[in-house]
């Protein structure tokens, strides 16, 4: 299935992120960077939401290695986007989001694409592996066979 065919029913998690004004670039349009900004805010939110992360007392970090964002359609202020996340892959120390961005009233994506974290511990940043807890608390987002 190509990105482009993707739909928000494809994915367990939403939030909605609204654009700002200074997210646009000098054509009017959402610049790119601020899209995989929205794929950070979507998968850490999710993460903080279901106690994977927190800010001081969790032993384990996720250090983003790897993130991927292809575009489709522009989006603009000011515009609600629906950022969707699913799992496409849950290792034993790294997870593979994949991110939708829908706008209101569409069904295909503005933009889709992946972001993978390595969990580290926290102060010696060394790979380590994700907790069982964790694991658990992200098991509904795994989609199979993908």
């Amino acid at each position: 299935m190509s990105l482009r065919d993707l739909r928000r029913e494809d994915f367990a998690y939403a939030v909605d992120i609204p654009t700002r004004w200074a997210d646009s670039d000098a054509y009017g349009h959402v610049n790119n960077v601020i899209y995989l900004s929205w794929f950070d805010t979507a998968v850490t939110r999710m993460l903080y939401e279901r106690g994977v992360l927190s800010l001081h007392d969790c032993p384990a970090i996720g250090l983003c290695v790897e993130s991927r964002c292809e575009y489709f359609a522009p989006v603009e202020f000011p515009q609600v986007v629906d950022a969707r996340v699913r799992i496409g892959r849950m290792g034993d120390k790294s997870l593979r989001y994949e991110v939708g961005l829908f706008l209101p009233g569409v069904e295909s994506p503005a933009a889709a694409g992946h972001f993978v974290h390595v969990f580290v511990d926290r102060r010696t940043r060394q790979p380590t592996p994700l907790a069982a807890a964790s694991k658990a608390a992200l098991a509904d987002l795994v989609v199979a066979g993908v």
